[in-house]
């Protein structure tokens, strides 16, 4: 498929378009309007689309222009919709059609847009952030003299888990995928034999025995378990057959785009086998050996990569997600951002997210101000080394008279003042943008709506604080 870097030239519906929408803008849109006409820009959606198909330079049809997929993708984390949304806003609204690029032509449609946001990976939403940020630098919105860094929790999109319901969905998956290949392949070598119902007897009888206290209920739920994971093992070993017969043939389709479509089918059966049968391991060992603390743990098996992260909230002690670093300049412009693979100590990040203010920026800021759970000898003394001028980071444990003191500084105070914006900040950004909770898939899916979001909420930033 073919793209394009922009629309092609204005039509005369165009024209009108613009004519009558012209006082319908808000301030910041049209600042940021000329922010999204940078080439940097549109040249990394370009050539991140033409990587889709190995010959999308030179063959098939013309597809959406790069220029036009930017716009509604930002537009879609700006307003926080749905693909589906994002096509019907965008075909009914003007000014939407205006904004996008969109003009008079027709609105690519949800599931083109999906398969293209696909396209742009991390690395790509990566290089849209920092030329962001460097579009921002350029034009005067931001200084680099001070900085601000705070970690949140962004959840993956999980129901809450417990033992017997990742068995569930373990079963549930192997079975809906052996009976699409029967329905490819036919009854050819092992028969197909569904086994939900009685895994889903089972699923309601220990959210039922859960509730009865004391040594009764707890020998209720062994024998319940027992049968449980006895039937979870039947269903893993005949997805075991079905995957050994479809390498070696015996379940097979004439057909070429078929027997492609098992070999697809193949590979989902071993991954989903891996996962539940580490599921089994780690029930078997919570119920029947009290071990709750099994290495490597997986809480879906959607989303095996999901973290438990506890940060101390009150209304949410326990959140499954991925811990996230948000780093701010000046007018609330976010400079960096990072999901961890796996959470680190808050402690840990100062002086990298330093070094990276001053990869971004290009100077050292001269006040940076962290909470409390930043703070330590080694990370003040090697900020000061690196020049930086005021470090307004408390130390909540401290017994000594002269840091106490210290911290009741005036200039230490409005720092802390300021600091607190980074988390109205991050409230900011799951509120407006979700990401209270990511709607893309697996770990890569993470990145990509953590990066759109960030991206989203500095345009209408950056547009705001170049309209003053």
């Amino acid at each position: 498929m073919i793209h394009l870097r922009r629309s092609q030239q204005y039509s005369f519906g165009d024209g009108l378009i613009a004519e009558q929408t012209s006082d319908l803008w808000e301030p910041w849109m049209r600042q940021a309007d000329r922010v999204l006409e940078d080439e940097q820009l549109i040249s990394a959606v370009y050539h991140a689309l033409l990587k889709r198909r190995p010959k999308s330079r030179t063959r098939g049809r013309l597809g959406t222009p790069a220029e036009i997929v930017l716009r509604l993708l930002i537009l879609k984390h700006i307003r926080n919709w749905s693909f589906e949304v994002v096509e019907r806003e965008v075909r009914g609204n003007l000014v939407y059609r205006e904004f996008t690029r969109v003009g008079a032509a027709k609105v690519p449609d949800a599931k083109s847009l999906g398969r293209q946001a696909l396209a742009l990976g991390p690395e790509v939403i990566e290089q849209i952030h920092r030329r962001m940020v460097q579009l921002a630098l350029e034009n005067r919105v931001i200084e680099g003299r001070r900085m601000r860094v705070d970690t949140t929790v962004v959840e993956t999109n999980i129901h809450y888990r417990t033992d017997s319901g990742l068995l569930g969905d373990g079963t549930r998956v192997l079975t809906r995928l052996m009976k699409k290949v029967t329905a490819i392949a036919g009854t050819a070598g092992t028969k197909m034999r569904d086994r939900m119902r009685s895994v889903q007897r089972r699923v309601m009888e220990i959210g039922r025995a859960a509730r009865i206290k004391g040594e009764q209920g707890k020998e209720k739920l062994n024998g319940i378990y027992t049968k449980l994971l006895a039937i979870t093992a039947r269903v893993v070993c005949q997805a075991k057959r079905f995957s050994a017969e479809i390498a070696d043939g015996i379940k097979r389709s004439a057909d070429t785009g078929k027997q492609a479509v098992l070999a697809g089918l193949k590979d989902q059966i071993d991954t989903m086998v891996l996962r539940t049968s580490q599921v089994m391991q780690q029930a078997k060992a919570r119920v029947f050996d009290g071990d709750t603390h099994v290495g490597g743990k997986i809480l879906s098996v959607f989303e095996p990569s999901t973290e438990v992260i506890r940060k101390g909230k009150a209304s949410k002690p326990t959140e499954f997600g991925k811990m996230v670093k948000v780093q701010e300049a000046e007018h609330q412009i976010i400079i960096d951002f990072e999901v961890y693979d796996k959470k680190p100590n808050d402690s840990d990040l100062l002086i990298p997210s330093i070094e990276a203010h001053e990869k971004r920026i290009g100077r050292t800021p001269d006040l940076v101000a962290t909470d409390a759970g930043f703070y330590s000898a080694k990370n003040e003394a090697k900020a000061e080394e690196m020049g930086v001028q005021r470090i307004s980071i408390p130390n909540h444990s401290t017994k000594s008279a002269a840091r106490r003191q210290y911290q009741k500084q005036r200039w230490f105070k409005k720092g802390q003042k300021w600091r607190t914006g980074c988390e109205g900040r991050i409230s900011l950004l799951k509120r407006r943008h979700g990401l209270n909770r990511s709607r893309y898939k697996e770990e890569d899916g993470m990145k990509r709506w953590v990066g759109f979001g960030i991206i989203a909420d500095n345009l209408i930033n950056i547009g705001r604080a170049m309209a003053k």
